[in-house]
């Protein structure tokens, strides 16, 4: 993976590779905002137009997970799903680095997530009113017809409720971090060995015997169509499909936050 990877072909001293990819992230997606914004027409063309469809779909998916109340989300979830899709189609170009190749960067785009929707649920109620929610359903209810044993059932079983929640709200970072990570970082390390294996059956090729040619011609056209047809577009397919997804799961705890402030 290393023989592919470093050094990449842009490289700045003393800059983390995820940090300057990001940086060249960010650039084209303000270039791609700049074409789009420039010239604003009644009739959407070109970039325009396709930058509106983007957020259209944005729109769709946030009306539907969250409802009409989830637009004003649309700022958060479209920066994140743009962001992730062009850094995860960066790692498709050889010679440049995927930034959610790092977990780092995984790890950041999760905890913005993991802060901001108890932000949201927390200025809902307020922060006391949104804690209680973490017991579960015991608090506003009765259990037994005798309070006292109400009250000790619910002492032993809302600490346990509390640490239960607690621990299942840090699982979601920590799933939206490795799921991404893991799946660019693990294409990453396939396209590697088919690479180091095609590049084995071409030396071996030339290496002048007849039962190398007769068989790493063959055997390197087929490593060949392979990666071509085979492993790139499932890649491409892998880099959308893990930007739909976090920003999926991210409507989802957001939709969870929002709905508690709801009911209470």
């Amino acid at each position: 993976m290393g023989a592919i990877e470093h050094p990449p072909l842009i490289a700045i001293p003393g800059v983390p590779d995820q940090v300057l990819y990001t940086w060249i992230t960010m650039a084209i997606l303000c270039a791609l905002s700049f074409a789009a914004t420039r010239r604003l027409e009644l009739v959407p063309r070109g970039v325009q137009n396709f930058m509106e469809i983007v957020l259209e779909q944005f729109l769709a998916m946030l009306d539907d997970v969250i409802g009409h109340e989830g637009r004003r989300y649309l700022p958060l979830i479209a920066t994140l799903g743009l962001y992730i899709l062009m850094a995860n189609l960066l790692g498709l170009i050889p010679g440049l680095v995927a930034p959610t190749g790092n977990l780092n960067t995984t790890v950041a785009c999760a905890l913005i997530v993991f802060v901001t929707y108890h932000v949201i649920g927390a200025r809902k109620v307020g922060v006391i009113q949104y804690l209680k929610h973490f017991a579960g359903p015991l608090l506003g209810a009765e259990l037994f017809p005798n309070r006292a044993v109400d009250l000790a059932f619910k002492v032993v079983l809302v600490p346990l409720f509390f640490v239960i929640e607690i621990f299942s709200h840090l699982a979601r970072p920590l799933s939206l971090a490795l799921r991404l990570f893991g799946n660019m970082a693990g294409g990453h390390i396939l396209l590697a060995v088919m690479f180091l294996l095609t590049m084995g059956m071409i030396g071996w090729t030339f290496s002048g015997s007849l039962g190398a040619i007769g068989l790493g011609v063959p055997g390197s056209l087929l490593l060949i169509a392979f990666t071509s047809w085979f492993l790139f577009p499932l890649k491409l397919l892998v880099a959308f499909l893990q930007a739909f997804i976090f920003c999926m799961l991210s409507m989802l705890y957001i939709a969870g936050a929002v709905e508690e402030g709801e009911h209470h």
